[in-house]
């Protein structure tokens, strides 16, 4: 569910690559759908690629697994500053990359894990080497992660009851809205942009929430960047909830979507 993109992001997005790309595709808010080949430029000219057109946006990668471990390693640096860096012998060149990834992927390569009846003979095994072509230290920049379960003939026949996408626009557009207030007099525009001891005057949570996250730390063994991520996680589940401050409540459910270790 996106918000409306503000006009000073389409304004950036534009200027930003508006030397490489026409303005019809540096678009705030775009929605990037890469493949194998094109997720970032080749050749002896410079040009962005699929990562940086997305810029302010969105990137799917669908079948995640399916790409080359050297594009999704290189996912890395933008996802952490932003920003991708493309040299070649002629040029060096930084675009700006801040995107939301998106990615799906099968637990498996035949998609069946958990039925018997259609799951291949290699099951667990083929979903533990399956899984393995997506890095740990990408996995750890991936903020939410969510298992869907496979959609039934009664799912079709009958739609469980939701919430409507318009009530869930508006609540995100509120959250938007308080982050847009709240980040007025910095240099970053959410709360996935924020750090340092900005982060921390905003998103420290209470006593209570310290110290889930203290133990969740310990027991999930946390990285420093998975840390600083939960409390981001946990800062934006409380605006969503219009909750002045991160209590444990918010961090509990930060946590329950980061990606559990494996168990040896």
């Amino acid at each position: 569910m996106l918000s409306r993109c503000p006009y000073a992001n389409v304004v950036q997005c534009s200027a930003s690559l508006s030397a490489n790309v026409s303005a019809s595709r540096a678009g705030c808010g775009r929605v990037g759908s890469a493949n194998r080949c094109t997720c970032f430029t080749g050749g002896l000219k410079v040009k962005p690629g699929e990562v940086s057109l997305a810029h302010l946006g969105v990137l799917f990668l669908d079948e995640l697994p399916e790409f080359q471990r050297a594009v999704l390693d290189s996912l890395r640096q933008p996802l952490e500053t932003g920003t991708i860096s493309v040299a070649r012998a002629n040029a060096h060149v930084t675009f700006p990359a801040r995107v939301q990834l998106i990615a799906a992927m099968n637990p498996c390569r035949c998609g069946h894990l958990g039925d018997a009846s259609l799951a291949c003979s290699r099951a667990p095994r083929c979903a533990a080497d399956y899984q393995a072509k997506v890095s740990g230290p990408l996995l750890d920049r991936i903020d939410l992660h969510v298992e869907v379960r496979a959609v039934t003939a009664a799912d079709l026949v009958m739609p469980p009851a939701g919430e409507r996408s318009a009530a869930v626009g508006a609540r995100v557009a509120a959250a938007r809205a308080v982050q847009v207030e709240r980040y007025r007099d910095h240099p970053v525009r959410t709360n996935a942009e924020a750090d340092g001891p900005v982060l921390d005057a905003v998103a420290t949570p209470d006593a209570a929430g310290r110290k889930l996250l203290a133990q969740a730390a310990e027991a999930m063994r946390l990285t420093a960047r998975g840390y600083t991520r939960i409390l981001r996680v946990g800062r934006t589940i409380a605006d969503l909830a219009a909750a002045p401050e991160v209590t444990r409540i918010h961090i509990a459910e930060a946590l329950s979507y980061r990606r559990k270790p494996p168990v040896n």
